[in-house]
């Protein structure tokens, strides 16, 4: 594996960091800025609005630019948002660098992808794509709770310092590791990559790939509330809890990476019958604490193997595209990281308790595997019929 992919998961764990690090900011950055809990929270949802709209804006209007220069120009965006970021006092200017920050880190995500498949053999963009999200991963394990220690002991606006930190060592990472290329006159066009993603093969696996991070945010969400309620488990444990979704999802990136390129219709078949069977006991047995702790890790490595899986079938399914691709990939993720949280918040709220959102994630897991069995009968159907005409 080329180093240069390394070093773009590097800068994907700083942005990952900045993305995960903010629930455990909102009450400091509230208190301090003088707004409500809720207009902090909007935060949030500022980031991830900017991911799902940036994603393949993002990508298009950089499709020309070399993209070594793409990645370094969305670094220093990045890096800068927190700059101003942490030392503004103004409220609207801070909900703007958060738009303005998931709009860089949605960019660098789609070209970094692209990278990263692009430097490859064609038959390793499993494993290029699951060195990458080991970034994200990696960030969960300890980027997060790093980050919400950093707020307790020195305030939200050190975490946002820290944050511009992380990233300049993936900025002199890009600009040594990358390889540097003149802007390709014969490069696809923009159309040219539009066309090459209107093929239903990849829109079922951007849909598959929405269905799958909504259930898994969904619960990873209220795994707190889970933890302390339904298990009726010390506060104290729930970074433990958090830890080990965190080392799952790590786990679970590496074993799709081993076969998202060699089996991954097994992988997809296998893990999304295992992962929805996992939310059901998940919910079922939630009240013993260990079952908690050991289903944490479990469905987060499923989880992430189907899900780095599906992002790697998006680059297999419009290989005319990999710009694009990446960017309706990373947009797709992102709807479901929105979605699954608010369907969980929901069903909470209409009196099904906290085990309401792994009922959720079983619900949207079941409902990936519908479209995906239909999508792979159609398929299979029309492979058949064309074998008989011909």
């Amino acid at each position: 594996m080329p180093f240069a992919v390394y070093v773009l998961a590097l800068a994907v764990f700083a942005q990952g960091t900045s993305e995960f690090m903010l629930s455990g900011l909102v009450p400091g950055i509230a208190h301090d800025l003088a707004v409500s809990i809720p207009a902090a929270g909007s935060l949030t949802s500022a980031f991830a609005l900017g991911m799902v709209v940036g994603a393949p804006l993002v990508a298009l209007l950089s499709l020309r630019w070399p993209r070594r220069t793409a990645l370094l120009v969305f670094l220093v965006v990045f890096l800068l948002t927190h700059v101003v970021g942490a030392l503004t006092t103004s409220f609207p200017l801070l909900l703007a660098t958060r738009v303005l920050a998931a709009l860089a880190s949605a960019g660098f995500l789609a070209v970094g992808l692209a990278t990263a498949t692009g430097l490859v053999a064609p038959d390793a963009k499993g494993r290029a794509t699951s060195v990458l999200l080991s970034g994200v991963t990696i960030a969960c394990v300890a980027g997060v709770p790093l980050g919400a220690v950093i707020g307790d002991l020195w305030g939200w606006r050190a975490a946002f310092w820290a944050v511009a930190a992380l990233s300049v060592p993936p900025f002199t990472a890009v600009l040594r590791a990358v390889p540097a290329a003149a802007p390709d006159p014969n490069a696809p066009s923009a159309r040219h990559e539009l066309r090459a993603l209107r093929t239903p093969r990849l829109l079922v696996v951007l849909v598959l790939g929405a269905l799958v991070n909504g259930a898994t945010f969904c619960t990873f969400t209220y795994l707190a509330p889970v933890v302390t309620d339904v298990a009726a488990v010390s506060p104290d444990l729930v970074p433990v809890a958090l830890l080990l979704f965190g080392v799952g999802s790590f786990a679970g990136v590496a074993l799709g990476g081993r076969f998202a390129d060699t089996a991954p219709t097994r992988l997809l078949g296998a893990g999304s019958v295992a992962l929805l069977v996992g939310w059901v006991l998940f919910a079922l047995t939630a009240g013993d604490p260990v079952v908690v702790f050991v289903f944490a890790f479990v469905q987060g490595a499923l989880s992430f193997a189907v899900g780095s899986t599906l992002i790697a079938q998006a680059f297999y399914s419009a290989s005319a595209a990999p710009m694009l691709a990446g960017g309706f990939a990373t947009a797709a993720l992102n709807v479901g990281a929105a979605a699954g949280p608010a369907l969980g918040g929901l069903a909470i709220d209409a009196g099904v308790g906290f085990r309401a959102p792994m009922l959720v994630s079983a619900a949207l897991v079941a409902t990936a595997l519908v479209v995906g069995g239909a999508a792979l009968l159609v398929a299979r159907t029309r492979k058949a019929v064309r074998a008989t005409t011909t």
